[in-house]
């Protein structure tokens, strides 16, 4: 596999650069783009990113070592004088500006993904969905902010058909930034909820953030919005739109919609109806919320030709990366490891799925962060829900999660519920807490780190 044209001497011409080095080697092919000199193979173009703690330009010397054909740098790195690079102001912005240049040089339709929550699972079914027609290349991890998109865009080869880039972003100006780079055929927004708070504000903030990616639609853009959604269903974003979700109104929905296990392993079943057409669909994962991705990808693959038939295999194709809706059978309890990331929407879809499942239903819970003002009440409601929605025991943990703790308790409902200040009280307590056959939901922002949580709760027999 190769990366479409890129030299030294492009690269200098694209990101506005100064080529030093060898004239034998300003014409070099460079056949991978990286920031992490661990991943430099022969050819590769090394990108020095000075951060907080570690500046790339002290590892030029190893890249070149590793085969690296040039380096992208904002001083000569030490001991290389003699080596190819290019020397610019900003090695982030040189960065940027070369995936800008790269993705122009691509002919093949870019899917971008982006939302409050569920963009990740979208993202990796849309990318299943192509996969069944398309040589496909997606975001890998969560390499989706100003950094991770360029780099995704320019692991491009000339053998892929079709991109699927999912784009983060917690301010303003962000997404202006990141849709320049990406400049997508197709975006898919998935829902507009509580997340980054702290800096846009209120809902009407998070949607005026997102929709800046419209600027930089391709000429022929399509949009793919979430219909149930309050705001979106009454957005324009000056292209076409295809809308997704329950609601009879939406283009592309889901008819009968059911949880199920096969054996340890959760699915759920629904169809999906677009007009007079109807097709059977499974995804292997936990939880309802997830069918709104599944048909975030039935909508995308049905505008890039995908029949329907290769639709549903797609999606059964699927599975859940990271700690995100994991369900494991420890032999002691059924564990659903969501400790990936959390807000408000993504905590209700996660209580709701734990509902519906038979057996003792324990919710251990921890900080959403980035709520800004309305962080204490958006937590309480977050206890208020899960006594609505019939836990059995919740159990709180974190500065933050105690509000999740008093909103529980404010219903009066007769709930068992505990809160832990700090983690390792709450470690030392999980044994007299959990009982055999429990079924034990976690979540909490990413910042949390809860994943020490999970392998307390493998660990009980």
């Amino acid at each position: 596999m190769a990366l479409k044209k890129l030299t030294p001497d492009i690269v200098a011409r694209a990101v506005g650069g100064r080529y030093v080095g060898p004239e034998s080697a300003r014409h070099a092919p460079i056949t991978s783009v990286v920031r992490d000199d661990r991943h430099v193979t022969e050819g590769s173009l090394f990108v020095c990113i000075r951060g907080e703690r570690v500046d790339g330009h002290d590892f030029a010397a190893r890249a070149y070592v590793s085969g690296a054909a040039c380096c992208l740098c904002q001083r000569t790195p030490p001991d290389a004088e003699d080596k190819p690079h290019v020397l610019v102001d900003s090695t982030l912005d040189a960065l940027k500006a070369l995936g800008e240049y790269y993705r122009r040089q691509l002919q093949i339709p870019v899917v971008g993904v982006t939302g409050s929550v569920g963009k990740t699972s979208a993202k990796e079914m849309i990318a299943a969905v192509l996969s069944t027609r398309y040589h496909v290349l997606k975001t890998e991890e969560n390499l989706n902010n100003e950094i991770g998109v360029p780099l995704t865009l320019l692991s491009i080869q000339e053998e892929h058909e079709a991109a699927v880039v999912e784009m983060g972003i917690s301010n303003f100006g962000e997404m202006r930034r990141i849709a320049k780079m990406v400049r997508p055929d197709i975006c898919v927004i998935t829902a507009i909820g509580h997340s980054h708070l702290e800096n846009l504000g209120s809902l009407e903030g998070v949607l005026r953030a997102k929709a800046e990616v419209f600027e930089y639609m391709t000429p022929k853009g399509l949009a793919v919005l979430n219909g149930d959604d309050a705001l979106l269903s009454q957005y324009d974003p000056g292209v076409p739109v295809v809308t997704f979700g329950m609601g009879a109104r939406c283009d592309v929905r889901a008819e009968s919609v059911r949880q199920r296990m096969d054996g340890p392993e959760p699915f759920v079943e629904f169809t999906v109806a677009r007009g007079d057409a109807r097709f059977d669909a499974r995804v292997h994962a936990f939880g309802t919320h997830l069918v709104y991705g599944a048909l975030a990808a039935a909508a995308v693959g049905n505008a890039l030709g995908v029949p329907d038939e290769e639709i549903a295999r797609g999606l059964m194709d699927f599975r859940p990366v990271g700690r995100r809706a994991r369900v494991v059978s420890t032999g002691y309890i059924t564990l659903i490891d969501d400790c990936y990331n959390a807000n408000p929407t993504s905590m209700r879809a996660a209580l709701t799925s734990l509902s519906a499942l038979e057996g003792r239903k324990v919710a251990l819970l921890g900080d959403m962060f980035e709520l800004g003002e309305e962080s204490d009440r958006l937590h309480r409601e977050i206890g208020e829900f899960a006594a609505r929605c019939g836990v059995d025991c919740l159990i709180c943990c974190g500065q933050k999660a105690e509000f999740i703790f008093k909103g529980l308790i404010s219903t009066g409902q007769e709930v068992e519920a505990w809160h832990f200040p700090l983690k390792a009280a709450l470690i030392s307590a999980l044994p007299r807490l959990i009982r055999p056959g429990d079924n034990v939901l976690v979540k909490a922002s990413h910042g949390m780190h809860f994943e020490e949580l999970v392998q307390a709760l493998e660990a009980l027999r």
